[in-house]
């Protein structure tokens, strides 16, 4: 084993695929030279050559546009985004062609194609630096929809989606890149200057794309998470010690609806956290999953903990971030419910 940062586990797993297949290419905005800017593509260029690691222009809908083209006559791409915010230029490449190239072509062709991008805030990158656009993914029949918590599960699961025929949305929550592991932070304060490693398999191995980890065990209540919220989950159980079974989704679509169902039926009660916008968010399609499949064990409404409805705030984007604090506050409600 050794010990990474996520960054290091992503920039692993990219390395390990581009060593295996000459067909991975990795290209996006300052991706080559520069090493990306959270540098998780450092030093690919000068290990693999400028064609298969290069800078692209500022223009997200081209970069998918050519990424599509490459996946369909054969090539891997592994492609970066700077930041999540700025895809929507690119979404209707995504949506439209991408997401539809194997039913479109009856099977003719497939979109071997990995969409990286940072997520979330914590870096107080204010409104188009920092938002959590999963859903607008998830909603989309045939693409797959990750997001990772830890650089296990990071390189396992871009091993995975480098190698899944079908396109694969990749999202990394910026507040991990550097930290925390241990599970035992307050997240208070940002990990940017942690640079905690978490233990990663060294060479080739993959983490089943559609599978849940359960965290932490527990049978009061059941919390559904994933990226920096499975933290903030196990922090909140912990401060107000109850006991609460955290489950890590790993992967948003395909969802383990039988790890979830099994969960809830065992606790009877349900926690959905997530640091997107609360309407519409994905954690009102867990909450639905969870009434239709869970009804008669439930002995409580499902509770969801999210972002603000309002834009990104800038200066109170701490605030915004469901806390240890809030969710803590929803465990408790949900406990005492009748």
């Amino acid at each position: 084993m050794a010990r990474m940062t996520m960054i290091e586990a992503i920039r692993d797993a990219m390395d390990v695929k581009m060593g295996q297949d000459e067909d991975v290419v990795v290209f996006g905005e300052d991706v080559g030279y520069f090493g990306g800017v959270f540098r998780c593509t450092h030093g690919l260029q000068a290990k693999y050559g400028k064609e298969r690691c290069f800078d692209a222009p500022i223009n997200e809908s081209a970069i998918v546009g050519a990424g599509i083209g490459m996946a369909t006559y054969g090539k891997r791409p592994c492609i970066e985004i700077q930041f999540a915010d700025y895809v929507l230029p690119a979404y209707d490449q995504i949506v439209s062609e991408a997401a539809r190239m194997r039913h479109r072509s009856n099977g003719e062709f497939t979109c071997p194609m990995v969409v990286r991008m940072p997520t979330g805030g914590g870096i107080f990158g204010g409104q188009t630096h920092s938002q959590s656009p999963e859903a607008i993914f998830t909603h989309v029949s045939g693409l797959k929809t990750v997001i990772p918590s830890n650089p296990y599960d990071a390189k396992g699961l871009l091993i995975a989606a480098i190698e899944d025929d079908d396109p694969v949305i990749f999202l990394e929550p910026k507040r991990l890149y550097n930290g925390p592991f241990d599970g035992h932070h307050e997240l208070a304060v940002t990990p940017w200057s942690k640079h905690e490693k978490g233990e990663v398999p060294e060479g080739h191995y993959t983490v089943p794309i559609g599978k849940a980890q359960i965290v932490r065990e527990g049978s009061d209540v059941t919390i559904l998470a994933y990226g920096t919220m499975v933290f903030v989950a196990e922090a909140a159980a912990r401060e107000q010690g109850i006991d609460a079974e955290v489950i890590d989704l790993r992967s948003l679509l395909p969802l383990d609806l039988e790890t979830i169902q099994k969960s809830v039926e065992k606790t009877g009660r349900c926690v959905v956290v997530h640091e997107a916008t609360l309407t519409s968010g994905f954690g009102a399609e867990l909450a639905a999953l969870v009434q239709q499949h869970c009804f008669y064990s439930l002995e409580a409404p499902v509770k969801r903990v999210a972002g603000w409805d309002t834009p990104y705030p800038h200066a109170q984007e701490w605030d915004y971030f469901p806390g240890p604090k809030r969710v803590g506050a929803a465990l408790k409600a949900t406990l005492e419910a009748k």
